[in-house]
């Protein structure tokens, strides 16, 4: 069965896409891995790549010819000074060179070696071939960027091993929600306590506390620098940044000098109704524009959708449970990431394959969830939560306006935050044996509404707002 790790679900990496940025990057990376095992990579002397279907469509909006560059240029997603992506890129366009895996110096011009594919690969909208001149010859690599910062390459997909992306083997393998519940009461344990059990037989427990910190310090810093970043984002759509007005009209006037002090100073604010829904408005909007501006976000489960989790996060920290700690974050993470995998393997969390509520949906149901634990939710409602919050996602369509994740999408972040609460407090008061929808169906449900949604709305930038909303309007 295909196992996916709470860090599968939650990866750091640079905006403002997770299928369009992060992917393809981390397909440059895969390929180069590729062509030095085979011992030709010194070799190479010219390099083109072929971006097809949506990454072609809105692969200008999403970064995607940057993040080819940068993956190429090998730099790494994760720990790139973000000041340095802009310097890398103008140095590739002024010299039409490309200094491959930081190695060798390879001619490389992006206006002819860069080429947008209108059609579609058979297996995936996410399609591209890497293609390398080796002694005079071409050899080429396809690979798919999945959603959420998956790969694979076309070999895989052909294989009879399709579903088994993943090599690990886990002692209590997941694929529906009803198996995750039967877990909880073979081992009398919360969903955060199985999730626990799966990831120690792969890690150790010191690297599974500091990959989760380092996940949830990356969230945090994340959302201050948003909050405290002034303008208008990159992309031509002049979109103002709205975090920087909305956290200055709530936050005290006590001092603080980092992302911690910060926190701390928000749990001493007015908390009425409004300033809660401000709030977490404000911690969601502030991830997606540092997202939207090339910056470092956390994958949760993508890109376009990764200030959901740590809006909700924040919610409780700062308004639900002041003493809320470490403990707290790991639990939340653990179940988020459990709820996120089981969409990941009977659904989708690619919006170029389901639409918006394969990535916001998802998301919110992953922060439903892990919220309801928290607040004391059984196993059963913590699944209730999750199967709220994608219900009233079915169907939402993806159509950003220039192909750029910025309109609709920041928003639709404080809107799937808010929407992840109302769930898990609808969840709390309901008795399991009244449920009428179970989890395991609303992820079918989505899964069957995605292929049956129109191509326009799924991350092409060929229906529903991006081509009802004019760029004169904006």
């Amino acid at each position: 069965m295909e196992c996916i790790s709470v860090f599968d679900m939650l990866k750091i990496g640079v905006g403002p896409s997770s299928s369009h940025t992060l992917g393809p990057w981390r397909a440059a990376e895969r390929w180069i891995k590729d062509l030095k095992d085979s011992n030709t990579f010194n070799q190479v002397e010219h390099i083109t790549v072929d971006l097809y279907g949506s990454l072609s469509l809105t692969g200008k909006g999403h970064a995607t010819d940057y993040a080819v560059m940068l993956g190429l240029y090998g730099a790494d997603p994760e720990y790139v000074p973000i000041e340095d992506i802009e310097t890398i890129i103008e140095s590739i366009k002024s010299t039409n060179t490309l200094r491959f895996n930081n190695e060798i110096p390879i001619p490389f011009d992006p206006k002819t070696d860069i080429v947008f594919n209108r059609k579609f690969l058979p297996y995936h909208a996410n399609g591209m071939i890497f293609t390398a001149v080796i002694n005079g010859k071409k050899s080429s690599a396809t690979y798919y960027s999945i959603g959420g910062g998956f790969v694979v390459t076309e070999e895989r997909t052909v294989s009879k091993k399709q579903d088994a992306i993943f090599e690990n083997t886990f002692p209590y393998p997941i694929r529906l929600g009803t198996e995750l519940l039967a877990y909880c009461r073979q081992l009398n344990l919360p969903i955060s306590g199985v999730v626990l059990e799966n990831e120690k037989s792969i890690r150790d427990m010191a690297t599974i506390d500091s990959e989760l910190k380092r996940i949830w310090d990356t969230m945090l810093e994340c959302m201050y620098i948003g909050c405290h970043t002034e303008g208008h984002l990159p992309g031509g759509l002049n979109v103002r940044r709205r975090a920087f007005d909305m956290h200055k009209s709530l936050k005290c006037d006590l001092p603080y000098d980092n992302p911690q002090e910060w926190l701390e100073t928000i749990r001493k604010t007015e908390v009425k109704f409004r300033q809660i829904l401000t709030w977490v408005s404000c911690f969601a909007l502030s991830v997606n524009e540092v997202n939207a501006a090339l910056g470092r976000v956390v994958t949760a489960p993508t890109n376009g959708s990764a200030g959901v989790i740590p809006a909700v996060i924040m919610y409780y920290m700062v308004i639900e449970n002041h003493q809320a700690d470490f403990e707290d974050i790991k639990k939340f993470l653990l179940v988020a990431g459990e709820i996120g995998s089981v969409f990941k393997k009977g659904a989708t969390i690619s919006a170029a394959m389901g639409g918006c509520q394969a990535e916001i949906g998802v998301s919110s149901s992953m922060a439903a969830g892990a919220l309801c634990e928290l607040l004391g939710g059984t196993p059963d409602q913590v699944l209730i939560a999750a199967e709220i919050a994608m219900e009233h996602h079915l169907g939402m369509t993806c159509d950003p306006i220039a192909g750029l994740v910025q309109i609709p999408c920041i928003e639709r972040n404080a809107m799937g935050a808010i929407k992840a609460i109302n769930a898990a407090e609808l969840a709390l008061g309901t008795d399991p044996k009244n449920v009428k929808v179970p989890f395991d169906k609303v992820v079918n449900t989505m899964w069957e509404t995605a292929k049956d949604m129109s191509s326009k709305y799924k991350e092409t930038s060929e229906g529903g707002l991006a081509v009802g909303v004019n760029l004169s309007d904006c």
